[in-house]
């Protein structure tokens, strides 16, 4: 099993939009960077995933889910009405990919990145680096259980 982060903006798709889908399973499309596509790519059905919500006055970590299907071609690229439409993209040449996931747990109280960098659990994690962008991420286990924890503290002093 792998860990991953998965950033999205909230009025786009939150985790609350996942919770409200049948089976609490969505697609992940859309996503148009290549090195974000290759992680997709990596995914494996049971992999755990946290749910970044981004875009937002402050960005947090709000929930987790897992990978419930693997990678698949992202029919959003082949859609000329999709914001997501890549004209290079086709049935036979599909370029961009998704997964399915499905909701797993709300946290207690959301972690945002100020409170992540001040983690020393943290202190190399992708999400942290400066200039890392990517939508998808690989995030090592001791890592995810660092905030998974944090998720069940109290929150830390203002």
């Amino acid at each position: 099993m792998r860990h991953w982060l998965m950033k999205t903006e909230p009025s786009e798709f939150s985790l609350e939009d996942l919770k409200r889908r049948p089976g609490q399973t969505g697609g992940w499309d859309g996503v148009r960077n290549y090195q974000a596509r290759n992680n997709l790519r990596e995914m494996r059905p049971g992999d755990r995933v946290l749910f970044y919500h981004s875009s937002v006055k402050v960005p947090a970590i709000v929930g987790t889910a897992t990978v419930a299907r693997e990678a698949y071609p992202d029919a959003s690229a082949w859609d000329p009405k999709s914001g997501y439409h890549d004209p290079k993209a086709s049935r036979d040449n599909p370029i961009w990919a998704m997964v399915d996931v499905k909701f797993e747990s709300e946290f207690p109280r959301p972690v945002s990145l100020p409170e992540l960098r001040t983690l020393p659990a943290l202190k190399d994690m992708f999400l942290i680096r400066k200039g890392m962008r990517l939508s998808v991420q690989p995030v090592t286990p001791g890592e995810f259980e660092a905030i998974v924890r944090a998720a069940q503290a109290p929150p830390p002093p203002a």
